[in-house]
């Protein structure tokens, strides 16, 4: 029996995946969904690995847009070919025009024929610019899909600048970033742990994921996604 599945993620605990959700299940009311909140930089990630090896011929996975399946173009392209190749349909409710289906309409529009006209230069040259119309036709499918995927990836990459300019021109103003001044409750230990994340945490300065942050710097879940909430609200502030 063929499933449908609505495939959910948030990259922080901040975030709300019940938007995602509600996208999916207005389209496809039936959808079984799978949600996480782990970063898409890595393929590892563990709901959706379990969904993976469940998925079989026939099957459908929606997502709410292309970002949710991987923010790198390279490994969310492959894993994309990968699943077309398994008979696994792609649904992209912001980005349909890389469905899978589309891409399907495009291999069976694709003129697939040999010329046979007796004439061997005349067929020779027919054939080549067949192939050629093919190849074309392919690789500006690959094409789409590709830079569909780098499109999220640069969105991604463009918050996380506004972010960084927006603590960069905090301090040229004088902001003080990482301890709220007056906070009874500041601690020597929390103003630590602060400048800590913002050297080291890709919402920041650094190049680190949550979980290698909080890995780096030795603090539980909890601490870290409450010290980075402070520090974001004190930026927008």
């Amino acid at each position: 029996m063929e499933r449908i599945y609505g495939y959910c993620r948030i990259s922080t605990k901040q975030q709300n995946i019940e938007r995602q959700e509600r996208n999916i299940k207005n389209a496809f009311s039936k959808a079984i969904i799978v949600k996480e909140a782990f970063t898409g930089t890595k393929l590892d990630r563990p709901e959706w690995v379990k969904l993976h090896k469940q998925l079989k011929h026939g099957d459908t996975v929606v997502f709410d847009e292309v970002s949710r399946m991987s923010r790198n173009a390279k490994d969310g392209f492959k894993l994309y070919k990968d699943l077309y190749e398994k008979g696994i349909k792609l649904i992209f409710l912001k980005e349909p025009h890389i469905n899978t289906e589309s891409y399907t309409n495009a291999m069976e529009g694709t003129i697939n024929i040999q010329v046979s006209s007796g004439d061997q230069a005349t067929d020779d040259l027919v054939n080549s610019i067949m192939k050629a119309v093919n190849t074309f036709m392919m690789n500006k499918v690959e094409s789409d899909i590709y830079k569909a995927f780098e499109q999220a990836q640069k969105e991604v990459d463009y918050l996380h600048r506004r972010v960084s300019e927006g603590m960069a021109i905090a301090k040229l103003n004088g902001k003080q970033i990482g301890q709220t001044k007056g906070n009874k409750l500041t601690t020597k230990k929390s103003i630590e742990a602060k400048k800590l994340i913002i050297k080291y945490n890709k919402t920041f300065e650094g190049s680190n994921t949550n979980d290698e942050t909080i890995k780096l710097i030795g603090i539980s879940k909890k601490t870290f996604y409450k010290y980075k909430k402070e520090l974001i609200d004190e930026l927008h502030n």
